[in-house]
């Protein structure tokens, strides 16, 4: 590149708004965040049964098979079934030799069998304690079913407040869906319910009021018709699966199908609108092929051959589904007409398509053990959403995106709130995780580095849970780089890197504020116009020679989200 175009492209870039570093209460953001509410942190007894994946009750214990059936019936919101739980001993079962099923209320169990013998049990508010009758050894295979019934809670805001919607389309027949993300699975079947063991197959069979078709995870293996007016859809998922990813989706749904040749051959593409909407379909859901492409690039291998891919008309924004991506994004660009950074890029792509997918890889390929570790999907989806920016305008383009996502940033609280009580941090695990992200790219300087990186995760973590830190100290050895205060500075804290800055002739004094102790992150800064060079503060102040022609053109790399901060003669 050029002097001269050098020269322009910096400043198109540092054209971005201020406000894009210094991001506001004011600014408009897509609500296809995390909406904003008073925080309360989680300390319960409740919490801690639910949030805990170590507790006596669960932690001897790993499921292998859920095998579940459930009959919906619109007529009073009511569900009833039952789910038969498959398991392997992995360690001596505590005295009380008790097993903790989740099943929220007023949900109600009827009873619990083993080997074709009542077991006794207990309930502690949403959890339920069995105590079987026979014995367990490690490397033990055993099955409990727990039947079930009740009208479970109505979500109240979905998807970020979950549980049965019971809706109907715009020709008022019954359209029946389920979500559950964060509140936890339990608020309709009952499981292990925690994200850190997932069972390695899943059959879900629904029974729903004809004509209503249910769509679900994985493969329909099965469709049978009953004497009673119901129909039976029997799906099969043969990957493990997340708990909450588990959904219902009931409607007069239409269906088609395609294919795409991609990483590990040929991939089913299945697509269920409403059948009034099926033309819109067939305009809009293409993107998924351009997405697909993008991200099998970026991040590796769809993750779920075997089951497919599948978008799934639904009546609110949308979930990231585990092979079965529900879909409400009203068939338009953006995040339902709407774009969250400011620059318009958003206005290209379909936003559910995109963010949801992206979990395909980050949330349910890779999935977090303890909500408070949700950043792991969060950030990495939200980094996505530029990373397919890219891929469609190009890279100056992807980061325009990404930097204008900062006027979403509230710095409210930590994205990482406490574990073991099923909280979630700030909803700056969106943007602030996916600027986090973006600059760590800058801190590694080797695009194709970068992408082994995020290719290597979904690789190293295959069908995995993880922790946090897992992630973390994965990027920092693959990189090469100590990333802890990184790290800690942006996960753990609501501080924003503050780089304090003194202009005294052809002297630069400098030093890291608003930091954690130890923060010493390299930025990129114009040093001898107009180029960018690296400088390397701490906490200490330190001076270096520049080459500016004037001195308001010392500027850092919007890329890295820092704020500069020119300060008065305080500084030695």
């Amino acid at each position: 590149m050029s002097r001269t175009t050098r020269l322009a492209a910096l400043l198109c870039a540092w054209a971005t708004p201020l406000l894009a570093q210094n991001p506001t209460r004011d600014t408009v953001v897509s609500s296809a965040r995390a909406p904003r509410v008073t925080y309360v942190p989680k300390s319960s007894h409740a919490d801690t049964l639910r949030g805990s994946y170590t507790s006596p009750g669960r932690r001897w214990w790993d499921v292998t098979f859920y095998d579940l059936h459930v009959a919906v019936d619109p007529k009073d919101s009511s569900i009833a079934g039952h789910n038969a739980i498959t398991y392997r001993v992995t360690a001596a079962p505590p005295a009380a030799r008790e097993l903790q099923i989740d099943l929220m209320e007023p949900l109600v169990v009827d009873s619990m069998l083993q080997d074709g013998r009542p077991v006794r049990f207990r309930r502690d508010g949403n959890a339920f304690f069995a105590t079987p009758n026979v014995q367990h050894r490690v490397g033990d295979r055993r099955t409990i079913t727990v039947w079930y019934h009740g009208r479970p809670q109505i979500a109240r805001n979905p998807p970020w407040q979950g549980g049965f919607t019971w809706t109907a389309d715009s020709l008022g027949r019954p359209w029946i869906v389920t979500t559950d993300q964060g509140m936890g699975a339990s608020v309709w079947w009952p499981n292990k319910d925690t994200q850190a063991d997932e069972p390695d197959s899943q059959r879900v069979a629904l029974t729903v009021p004809d004509p209503l078709l249910d769509v679900s995870n994985g493969r329909l293996r099965a469709t049978r018709h009953n004497d009673d007016g119901t129909s039976t859809f029997e799906w099969f998922v043969t990957n493990p699966i997340n708990n909450y990813a588990i959904a219902v989706a009931a409607g007069h749904y239409a269906h088609y199908s395609d294919t795409y040749d991609g990483l590990k051959g040929k991939l089913t593409l299945d697509y269920w609108p409403l059948d009034y909407h099926v033309a819109d379909a067939h305009r809009q859901f293409p993107q998924s092929r351009a997405m697909l492409q993008c991200f099998e690039r970026w991040f590796g291998p769809y993750p779920w051959y075997e089951d497919g891919y599948k978008l799934i008309e639904v009546p609110n924004t949308g979930m990231e589904h585990q092979s079965a991506v529900s879909y409400g994004n009203w068939y338009a660009n953006g995040y339902r007409k709407r774009e969250s950074s400011g620059t318009g890029l958003g206005l290209t792509w379909d936003f559910i398509i995109v963010h949801e997918s992206a979990h395909e890889w980050f949330g349910n390929n890779i999935t977090a053990k303890d909500n408070a570790d949700m950043w792991v999907h969060e950030s990495f989806a939200n980094y996505a959403e530029g990373i397919y920016t890219e891929c469609l305008h190009g890279k100056d383009a992807g980061a325009r995106y990404i930097v204008g996502n900062r006027r979403g940033i509230r710095n409210d609280r930590p994205i990482i709130p406490a574990y073991g009580v099923n909280d979630q941090g700030s909803g700056d695990m969106y943007p602030k995780g996916g600027e986090m992200l973006h600059t760590i790219r800058q801190l590694v300087d080797d695009d194709a580095r970068w992408r082994d990186i995020l290719r290597g995760l979904n690789r190293t973590f295959w069908h995995q849970t993880v922790t946090g830190r897992q992630i973390e100290e994965y990027i920092a050895r693959q990189s090469g780089l100590n990333l802890t205060k990184v790290f800690d500075q942006y996960l753990r804290t609501t501080m924003v890197p503050t780089l304090e800055y003194r202009l005294a002739g052809d002297t630069l004094v400098y030093r890291w504020t608003n930091v954690v102790p130890g923060f010493d992150m390299p930025v990129k800064a114009t040093l001898d116009w107009p180029e960018l060079a690296w400088l390397r503060p701490t906490t200490a102040w330190q001076r270096t020679r520049v080459r500016l022609p004037n001195l308001s053109e010392f500027r850092v790399d919007p890329n890295f989200y820092v704020i500069a901060k020119p300060v008065d003669a305080a500084a030695p």
